[in-house]
């Protein structure tokens, strides 16, 4: 297992998402509230909203956050401008990561996430310096219990999805960006709602890293996504089974 996929592995096994839900339910707030405002609040006619939605119910997210979010990003009423920006850069081992952020302080964000490159031995470039070495698709994903590999295989095939990769944390499901919400939606009314789904970077290849690497990998990913500014990390690293049993150990 590689990238980020990889560290949300990790951090789930620690039991670390019941902590940081709030957190979660913040940034998925935030992405629907930006969502709402950037076109219709009817989530029939916003692709981007729906997925959006499709996110937060997925994580359990309650209603009446939903609803209070969308009302926020179509009223203003909460006075937030918030832009979408893109920050790019090398971690640990020359890890390529891409970080994505809602930010109405462009200059604070942008302070905060190259302190967190720095700090952990890593460097930030400019908009484009990395983001080759990735492709952008829509990404869903399923917990390894609700079908068997043929079986998702099968059904994201007849869903329209470019590939399915199954390993013993899971489905990941990767279309075509545009078909995001189609292919949700259709694995979803064999399967049930999702784990999570979205946009994302698919990195093209991957860098090994050792367990001492990996440690400080993660570290700067934990930094990166504890700041309410961040939405997405996606980074071009793997760890090899031999060295997570290492750093378990």
């Amino acid at each position: 297992m590689a990238g980020h996929s990889q560290f949300k592995n990790i951090m789930y096994r620690k039991g670390a998402q019941d902590a940081k839900r709030s957190k979660l339910f913040s940034k998925l707030a935030r992405e629907v509230q930006v969502s709402a405002r950037m076109g219709t609040p009817d989530p029939e006619m916003n692709a981007r909203l729906r997925a959006a939605i499709a996110a937060a119910r997925a994580a359990n997210m309650p209603k009446d956050n939903i609803e209070r979010a969308i009302k926020r990003g179509t009223t203003g009423e909460d006075g937030a401008n918030y832009e979408e920006v893109r920050y790019e850069g090398y971690g640990p081992a020359g890890v390529a990561v891409i970080v994505e952020a809602l930010t109405d302080n462009r200059n604070r964000t942008a302070a905060d996430v190259r302190s967190a490159f720095t700090k952990f031995g890593g460097s930030l470039g400019e908009t484009g310096s990395v983001s080759f070495m990735f492709d952008r698709v829509g990404s869903i994903n399923y917990l390894p219990d609700v079908a068997n590999e043929d079986e998702m295989l099968e059904a994201a095939v007849e869903a329209g999805a470019g590939d399915c990769d199954t390993t013993e944390d899971g489905h990941e499901i990767n279309c075509d960006p545009d078909d995001l919400n189609e292919v949700r939606e259709a694995l979803e009314q064999q399967f049930g709602t999702s784990q999570n789904a979205g946009l994302t970077w698919k990195p093209q290849n991957t860098v090994a890293l050792d367990a001492h690497q990996a440690e400080t990998m993660i570290k700067l990913l934990d930094v990166l996504e504890d700041n309410d500014d961040v939405q997405r990390v996606s980074a071009n690293f793997d760890i090899l089974k031999d060295v997570l049993e290492q750093m378990s150990a």
